[in-house]
């Protein structure tokens, strides 16, 4: 064994993943990129990582804002984040509406988990979460960027396609549009 890692653990797996002991003694899988006679390990980030967005709609709008940074800069989509330990998804859900775009908004229901996979050119993975998709409406305040957003706003539902949406965003709205027009308390 050396730096954490079982030699033959990480023969057999083809030098991408291993078993590590974390101070507590305790084995689980990590993603190592490892040469044979190194002793430094290049842990990349767990994934799948948990998310939260929501569709919220404003007299035939929806909230959209534009990213700022990442992979998907200049691409708009639901305004949503990472959930923080012990937080629920909707909790995250309504606080990264608020924090995204400054919006105060009545979530309703689950939408979907939606599934993003994102890749570099070489086939490395990129990014992978998974998001709770949330549904509501508009309680109080103006649509401003703020946090991870450049841009912030509502767009009638049928310009939403005029947009560089993120990938699956239209169909979300859309089957978040038909939920929040059924829930009328």
């Amino acid at each position: 064994m050396w730096n954490g890692l079982l030699q033959d653990e990480f023969d057999r797996v083809g030098r991408r993943y291993a078993h590590a002991i974390d101070a507590a003694g305790s084995c689980r899988l990590v993603w190592a990129r490892m040469h044979r006679d190194s002793h430094s390990v290049n842990h990349d980030p767990a994934w799948p990582r948990c998310a939260a967005s929501a569709a919220v709609f404003r007299d035939g709008s929806v909230l959209l804002i534009e990213r700022a940074k990442g992979a998907l800069k200049g691409r708009w989509s639901l305004p949503g984040g990472h959930i923080e330990p012990g937080e629920t998804a909707q909790a995250a859900a309504v606080r990264e509406i608020c924090e995204e775009s400054g919006i105060e908004a009545d979530l309703r229901g689950l939408v979907d988990i939606h599934e993003v996979i994102l890749r570099r050119t070489d086939g490395a993975l990129l990014a992978h979460y998974l998001i709770t998709v949330f549904f509501g409406r508009w309680l109080a305040g103006e649509p401003s960027a703020g946090s991870d957003a450049s841009a912030a706003q509502f767009v009638r539902i049928g310009d939403i396609e005029a947009y560089p949406l993120t990938d699956g965003a239209a169909a979300l709205i859309r089957r978040a549009w038909v939920q929040v027009q059924k829930d009328v308390t």
